[in-house]
């Protein structure tokens, strides 16, 4: 039996043991952690987290990717236009939640596209050579 160890303590390490071996999982987790979603207070309220029952011990976190997207439509969940740009990209990927892609790749910074880039390539079975789960 193989046992999925988050590779840091916290939320981050709970949400990408939840997702690990789906590659559009860790993808769109990946994008929200490295973008700083997940150090949001008010983004807490949109994950779940449980214990695995394979090994009683491993923090496993799931984003309710819907959830989030109806709270940012109905302005619930406020947000730069960059920010939300990226967490309507990692729903996408993660759940299949459709996003005009002229609209959310316009616009930003470097550091964001990389992040975007990443994801995308992750998400096609590409995981980054500096990825836990490699």
């Amino acid at each position: 039996m193989i046992t999925v160890q988050p590779r840091d303590p916290g939320l981050a390490g709970a949400v990408r043991a939840g997702a690990a071996g789906l590659y559009s999982l860790e993808a769109a987790c990946e994008l929200v952690i490295g973008s700083g979603w997940l150090h949001r207070d008010d983004f807490d309220s949109f994950v779940s987290t449980v214990t695995s029952i394979t090994d009683g011990g491993t923090e496993l976190a799931h984003i309710d990717w819907q959830a989030v997207i109806s709270s940012r439509d109905a302005g619930l969940l406020p947000c730069g236009s960059g920010e939300n740009r990226i967490l309507r990209l990692a729903a996408s990927i993660a759940a299949g939640i459709p996003v005009d892609l002229n609209d959310a790749l316009c616009g930003l910074d470097q550091a964001s596209i990389s992040l975007i880039v990443r994801a995308v390539r992750h998400a096609n079975g590409q995981r980054p050579a500096d990825f836990a789960g490699s």
